[in-house]
């Protein structure tokens, strides 16, 4: 088969990189129907990432999640009566069927609907072995495509991976009878030859002609669809049956529900208080079981786009837990199950990995804002930062950029007129913090949060996109000073740029706030400088005695000797971006650099940055998941701290009850091994070649001294003389213009 060696390969790269260890257990009980933890049922096996119903898709969540992991198979009939698995009844959503039967399409009634499509029922199992699966979520990556995905019988699914659970789910037994099927038949048939230990369906003459007839130890699942869709042999609403549990027992030992029948949605995707389904079902003698579940999803905006979360919203959430889950991404479930549940959440160490906010929690709040700062001291960061701008009257600032255009809304402001570009800064048009003064910001602009995934329509905290107030370097420095934090970051660019053209000395002007605010004679928290320029670095340890971390602000494989010399005589420490550590090629990760080695090996401490929850930030490697993401830096890479968006996500990984477990750890929890999933895609499919990332060299590092800043009489008065020469030239093209107007043609 061609599809035997792929799956050979894959085993072996995945036992390689995930370890075979078994998953942790807890003794604590559960608030589940029986006391145990619940289960997990992976939905077409790993489907988030491979195609679902796959020979990888089952093998990989076998392989990479919990030892007791279910998996689960949508059935569906062949015209020869042969059970295949296929997450969907058209075939074209799941499979290339067009490309072999061009002329196949058909119109069927599917539940009083007509559909059009290629249908399992138009072919018998030898018609369909040419066939491959694909990825039938088309926002997912489609490269393993090219690889020969057979159609899988239920069979199959039992004998090639012998899996802890099988669960078949029946979604259409009526539209199998127009075509002389019969879907309880079969079902009956497999399930003496193959141990099945869970059968659902959304219709109830299906549940009820099998009830009593399969194994007694198979249980019988009533599945919930939407709430105002009809069950079909009721003819009641699913919602309307949802009252009638007791019902729902004379057939069933246990429903599965959408998520969002356990914790609904406001109309702007927050969370609304979570409905009495758990507690209804269990008093009803009924397991429950939650749907939906998919780490690249939409979820509530509650969970900051932090899928481990949201699991654990559903079983460790204080006052019930369901009886188990349906995944594309069985390993987040396992995490949480296994290592996230009952955790001392009041424990705090500022131990590795270092945790430091990112414009404070900025994924949930207005970058540098006080709402921003007290979040990410609430989520657990052990070191806040401000990243320091200057006002037109000479004030530093805690502000994510000096262009007011990025998290601001000057651009609807009254000073929108003022926009320029700024060469020496970027090369896009700003209204810069030097352009204004402190009370211009203040008086008359709000906070902006961040989106730097709005092109996924992934917004973040969109109910407080404005809130929150701007501090200065001082109300900063106010803030932080009574904290249980370990220290403070202050982040400083753009130096030399200030003091030529502005006549401001940024780090005298920091040196100064610092030891107002009695940071210069404290010991309780480190203060921490951090800039991209060594010219900034090495005017600081002139001065001070503070950390200083040199930040490399571009891609690069490894440092030469000579360039990590030039930072140990100015830095204490670096941070690097995570493509450094792992380098990206179209969103899947290609190997392990020696940076982080390199930098040890120099004694620096080394800091990822930045660490963000929305999948879209992460490639493949990591599941969609934030806590993989960290585990693989830290675990894997030995990072000594991480740069994040979201403290809260890291806090919660250092408190995980698989951190120190050697050898045991369980396999979900060991990190990922970069280059695998690549190495398993089809050589039709690879993505083209990387170019080859550079060293850091000496030069790169080397700077000349930072210019002292121009006095009142040698420069324009704080503004920039650059935005003056912007000024002329527009007004001298003007006048030319004008008396000219053939000059413009």
């Amino acid at each position: 088969m061609r599809g035997s060696h792929a799956c050979s390969v894959v085993s072996s790269l995945v036992l390689l990189w995930l370890g075979v260890a078994a998953a942790a257990q807890k003794g604590s009980s559960w608030k589940t129907l029986n006391g145990n933890a619940p289960a997990i049922i992976a939905k077409g096996g790993f489907s988030g990432i491979f195609p679902d119903s796959s020979e990888f898709a089952y093998q990989f969540a076998l392989i990479a999640s919990s030892s007791d992991t279910i998996l689960y198979c949508d059935v569906r009939l062949t015209k020869d009566g042969l059970g295949i698995c296929l997450p969907d009844i058209k075939m074209d959503n799941c499979t290339n069927i067009p490309d072999f039967y061009q002329q196949g399409s058909k119109s069927y009634l599917v539940n009083g609907v007509s559909t059009a499509g290629w249908f399992s029922v138009d072919y018998n199992g030898t018609e369909l072995g040419q066939v491959s699966l694909k990825q039938s979520i088309f926002s997912r990556t489609p490269r393993f495509d090219r690889s020969f995905f057979p159609i899988l019988a239920v069979e199959d699914i039992a004998s090639k991976f012998k899996p802890p659970g099988l669960w078949l789910n029946v979604q259409h037994d009526s539209f199998y009878s127009q075509f002389n099927l019969s879907m309880t038949n079969y079902i009956l048939s497999v399930s003496k030859r193959v141990i099945v230990g869970y059968i659902s369906s959304p219709e109830v003459s299906f549940l009820t002609k099998v009830s009593g007839k399969v194994r007694n130890n198979t249980k019988l699942v009533f599945r919930f669809l939407d709430e105002s869709t009809i069950e079909p042999s009721t003819k009641q609403t699913y919602g309307s049956m949802l009252k009638n549990l007791t019902f729902v027992k004379t057939f069933a030992s246990g429903i599965i529900v959408p998520k969002n029948y356990i914790w609904p949605v406001s109309p702007d995707n927050y969370l609304e208080p979570y409905t009495s389904v758990v507690d209804d079902a269990h008093k009803a003698g009924l397991e429950i079981y939650a749907a939906d579940f998919a780490n690249d999803f939409m979820f509530s905006y509650n969970h900051s786009y932090d899928p481990l979360a949201e699991y654990l919203s559903f079983i460790d959430n204080g006052d019930f837990s369901v009886d188990g889950v349906l995944t594309d991404f069985p390993v987040t479930p396992s995490e949480a199950i296994g290592c996230f549940t009952n955790l001392n959440k009041s424990k705090k160490d500022h131990g590795k990995p270092l945790i430091i906010s990112h414009n404070g929690a900025s994924g949930d709040y207005p970058a540098c804002t006080d709402l921003a700062y007290q979040k990410a001291v609430d989520d657990g960061a052990d070191v806040v930062d401000c990243p320091v701008q200057l006002t037109k009257d000479g004030i530093p600032i805690c502000i994510s950029s000096v262009n007011l255009m990025d998290d601001t809304t000057v651009a609807k402001s009254q000073f929108a007129s003022q926009t320029a570009v700024i060469k020496d800064i970027e090369s896009v048009l700003g209204v810069f913090t030097f352009n204004l003064t402190w009370d211009d910001i203040v008086k008359n602009l709000r906070p902006k949060i961040s989106t730097p995934f709005s092109s996924f329509k992934l917004d973040r905290n969109p109910r407080y996109r404005n809130a929150g107030n701007f501090m200065r370097l001082s109300d900063f420095l106010d803030f932080t000073k009574d904290k249980e934090l370990s220290g403070i970051m202050i982040n400083v660019e753009h130096a030399a740029f200030a003091a030529e053209k502005l006549g401001f000395d940024m780090v005298d002007a920091v040196i100064k706030t610092l030891d107002a605010a009695g940071y210069s004679n404290q010991t309780a928290q480190k203060v921490m400088i951090q800039s991209a320029n060594s010219s900034v670095l090495v005017k600081f340890k002139q001065q001070t005695k503070y950390d200083l971390v040199y930040m490399v602000n571009e891609e690069v494989k490894d440092a030469e000797p000579s360039s990590l010399a030039a930072i140990k005589k100015f830095a204490d420490a670096v941070s690097v971006e995570g493509s450094s550590i792992f380098p990206e090629n179209h969103h899947f990760t290609t190997y392990r650099t020696n940076l982080v080695e390199s930098l040890h090996k120099a004694g620096l401490p080394v800091y990822v940055y930045t660490l963000m929850n929305e999948f879209a930030s992460q490639p493949y490697d990591f599941f969609s998941d934030a806590t993989a993401q960290i585990n693989a830096y830290v675990q894997g890479a030995g990072v000594d701290g991480v740069i994040t968006d979201f403290p809260a996500t890291a806090r919660r990984y250092k408190l995980n009850t698989c951190m120190n477990m050697g050898n045991n750890t369980p396999s979900f929890m060991a990190p990922a091994h970069p280059g695998d999933l690549m190495q398993i895609i089809s050589k039709p499919a690879q993505p083209p070649e990387m170019a080859p990332m550079p060293l850091l060299t000496g030069s790169d590092v080397a700077e000349p001294p930072l210019p002292p800043a121009r006095t009142a009489h040698q420069a324009p008065s704080p503004a920039s003389r650059a935005q003056a020469h912007v000024a002329i030239l527009v007004t001298l093209a003007m006048l030319l213009a004008s008396c000219h107007p053939l000059l413009l043609v």
